[in-house]
């Protein structure tokens, strides 16, 4: 593990990385040493492996859930600082949630900065809510470094990303003005996407 993660000085290296894997449509989510062994990842598992090279580097393992509606999933992101900016690293079957700079000079900030492309394959913006920062080093419930690859250690940290403070990007009486996304920006952020990993309500 040390090896690939020595490797993998840059936010964008890291997530070069990970793009770079298959994406798990497996009912599992592995450590970051369980996803190297199985070469592949997705929202959550890829965002372990991006905080354990942040944190090999001298980053903090920070994590931000980002919750959708009931009608979509929710995202994790690992988020890392530059000059006092926020960015972030993430894996995703659809196009326009991973990456960003880090030009963002608040959470919120990083956070509506995902909105307009995280829809659904009905045409739904379904981004509702962003969590406070998740320190990882201070996570002892389950070994999310390096637990043995056929272990799945969702469920802790399921509950901690739920169990985390939520802030809503806007008033709930906005929804019911939100336009359908635009069929063009489906399609776009779909290319390249495994079936297998659609969210199913």
């Amino acid at each position: 593990m040390k090896t690939v993660l020595r490797r993998l000085t840059t936010p964008h290296k890291i997530q070069s990385y990970i793009d770079d894997m298959a994406y798990n449509t497996e009912e599992i989510t592995r450590s970051a040493a369980g996803a190297l062994v199985a070469g592949k990842v997705q929202c959550l598992d890829g965002a372990l492996l991006a905080a354990a090279a942040l944190e090999y580097h001298g980053h903090a393992p920070r994590l931000m859930d980002l919750r959708a509606n009931e009608r979509d999933a929710d995202h994790v992101l690992a988020v890392y600082t530059y000059k006092g900016h926020y960015g972030a690293i993430a894996k995703s079957n659809y196009v326009g949630i991973r990456f960003r700079e880090p030009v963002y000079r608040t959470l919120r900030e990083l956070a509506i900065s995902y909105f307009n492309n995280y829809v659904s394959p009905e045409r739904e913006r379904t981004l509702r809510e962003y969590s406070q920062l998740i320190n990882l080093a201070k996570f002892r419930k389950v070994d999310w470094r390096s637990a043995p690859v056929d272990e799945d250690i969702y469920e802790p940290l399921a509950d901690r990303l739920e169990g985390a403070r939520h802030f809503r990007l806007f008033p709930k009486a906005i929804e019911k003005v939100l336009k359908p996304s635009d069929e063009r920006l489906v399609q776009a952020e779909m290319v390249g996407l495994d079936p297998a990993g659609l969210y199913k309500a």
